[in-house]
């Protein structure tokens, strides 16, 4: 069975509740190399009056508590939009195996834009990086919810 679209799926679920709670939506769901998934997030930035709580980091955080290690070697994770260089490197310390993104971002991306943390010769570990995934879906939410804040 090829449970890859319902992974990003539960990411965009996140997504969603994200954009209600007035945050940036973004959603980002870690799966275990069993295939189950061990966290999902949404950005909670604004809710933590915290400038780290991007979906990735909120989701490598649960799940390396529940793994007992500040590593994650064969997980992957699933993201709605392209990781900034914070996440990016976050991603890369905790050896996350393979990583899932939807929609690109020119402006703040850390992966196939702007620093490119994994292309850098100081990155300890790249993972495998697969780009477009629910790339409509996710950047749909985006422009809708930024649309709505400009309006």
């Amino acid at each position: 069975m090829n449970r890859f679209p319902a992974f990003m799926s539960i990411a965009l679920d996140e997504a969603r509740a994200a954009g209600e709670r007035g945050e940036v939506p973004v959603g980002a769901v870690i799966v275990d190399p069993g295939g189950r998934v061990v966290a999902r997030a949404g950005n909670r930035t604004r809710e933590l009056s915290d400038p780290t709580a991007h979906a990735e980091l909120l989701a490598l955080r649960a799940a390396c508590a529940a793994a007992g290690s500040e590593r994650l070697p064969g997980h992957a994770l699933y993201v709605t939009l392209e990781p900034c260089a914070m996440c990016a490197a976050a991603i890369g310390f905790a050896r996350i195996a393979r990583l899932y993104y939807g929609a690109s971002d020119p402006k703040s991306g850390g992966v196939a834009h702007g620093a490119r943390v994994f292309s850098h010769p100081q990155c300890h570990h790249a993972p495998e990086v697969y780009d477009g995934i629910a790339e409509d879906a996710a950047a749909a939410l985006l422009q809708t919810f930024f649309q709505a804040r400009r309006g």
